[in-house]
Order: C-alpha cells, then structure tokens, then sequence
C-alpha cells in the first residue's frame, strides 16, 4: 500500500445535509488517514454550519443552491474526481457512522485491480450493528431482488461506504439514480459490466442527528425503491436496444 502515498490520488466524497455536529469529527479522521485522502464535502442545501465547520477543518467545499438530494450530492463528487484525476474515489457519510480504520480494506481491492467497486458491508458476517427489524427485512429483500437481477450475491446494497476506480468514477459521473442511489448503483453498474465486490465492515450508531429513514417509513421506501430499480432495468433495457 506504501505506493498510494505518491502515486495514486484518492478523494474522499462526503455527501452532508444538516451535519453540523458531525462533520468536523468526519473530515479530521479522514485528513489524518495514513492513505492521505483529500476531502470533498458536497454541502447538500444545508440550512445550518455544515459548510462552515467543513472548511475550517480543512475539506475542500462544494456548495450545492438547493437541497438535490443524495444521488445528485454523490454524483458531483463523481464529475469533481473525473475532472481531477482520482484514481480512487471514496464514498464516505458524514454523519460519523462509518470506521475510518477500515478505508485500506474498502480501497485495497480497488488498487490491486481485484474488483471495480468494492462496498462496505454490514451484513457481510456479524459486525454487531443493530438494524430495525423492519429496514433489515427490506435489506434482505433488495439482497435477493438485485442478486436475481444482476446474478452476483450482494449483502448490504444502501451500504454507503463504497470505493470505486477510474473507470466506475468517469461512469457514474455521467449516470447516476438520483432517487435511492445505493441500491440502484448496484443494478446499474452490476448490469453494465462492472466487477463488484463487498467487503465486511463495522458501522457506529450515530452520535447526532438522525437518519432520514426510519422504522415508520421503512415499508414505503422499501417499496419505492424496489419500483426503482424495476423502471431502471426497463430503462437499461431501451438504452441498450437503441445503443
């Protein structure tokens, strides 16, 4: 791994709304990384100091006008990295929920040319995070739907601790769900010849805020996202026909 520190540029993508008490803790383990990752946080229309506490502690700041949501925060990280130059691209949340001693594990198999995509999973063996009963169902049911789909067993599909090489970065800077991003990724880049590969991971609870998704919404989303990815396939199929 010594060859990262001078020959392979790795950026950091942290998508964050509203992660004022977060984001400085994010950014200074990530900057401290012996990877030497740069940071970008994609401010995505938040309405509190995200923005601020991210540049006083040392991330390089995209400010978005609005609230466009996670798929298209992430996706302008992707265009950032492919207009830079990245080798490496790390998707990291900035709600502090994700270990930053395991980014050599999630980044590895992309510098060894072992897989294309490589996602940290929680369900990969036990990591010890506790998952409402309700969102592990739906977790359990987008792994069997997109492994039908794409044909390749794929645990923890909403992981959003992910690594992808140059070749992913410059995909999806140019086509990227907005809507449930994570899983439909999956579909999309499993479907387009992509070599994906999951890694186990462990995820903290959050220390503040919370997530968007929680144990009342969990069917609705569930059943959105699955009409997501049934009208992505739909779509893939058309693109491919007129290709």
């Amino acid at each position: 791994m010594e060859k990262t520190h001078n020959t392979i540029k790795i950026l950091s993508i942290v998508p964050a709304l509203n992660e004022e008490k977060n984001i400085a803790k994010v950014v200074r383990q990530l900057k401290e990384h012996p990877l030497k990752v740069d940071v970008l946080v994609v401010n995505d229309g938040s309405v509190d100091r995200t923005a601020e506490i991210a540049r006083e502690t040392g991330a390089i700041v995209v400010d978005m006008p609005f609230n466009v949501g996670i798929g298209g925060a992430v996706q302008t990280g992707f265009i950032f990295a492919d207009r830079k130059n990245y080798n490496v691209a790390l998707q990291f949340d900035g709600d502090g929920q994700h270990n930053v001693d395991e980014i050599e594990k999630i980044i590895r198999p992309i510098l060894n040319n072992e897989a294309d995509v490589v996602i940290g999973s929680r369900y990969k063996q036990n990591s010890g995070y506790n998952t409402p009963v309700m969102r592990r169902l739906g977790m359990i049911i987008f792994a069997t739907v997109n492994s039908l789909i794409i044909r390749q067993r794929i645990a923890d599909n909403t992981s959003g601790f992910r690594a992808y090489n140059k070749k992913a970065i410059r995909f999806l800077s140019k086509d990227y769900p907005s809507d449930y991003p994570e899983p439909e990724a999956v579909v999309l880049l499993g479907r387009s010849g992509f070599q994906l590969m999951e890694v186990p991971v462990s995820m903290s609870q959050r220390e503040h805020g919370k997530s968007s998704i929680n144990s009342l919404h969990s069917v609705y989303y569930m059943i959105k996202v699955l009409l997501a990815i049934f009208i992505d396939i739909f779509r893939y199929e058309v693109k491919r026909e007129k290709m």
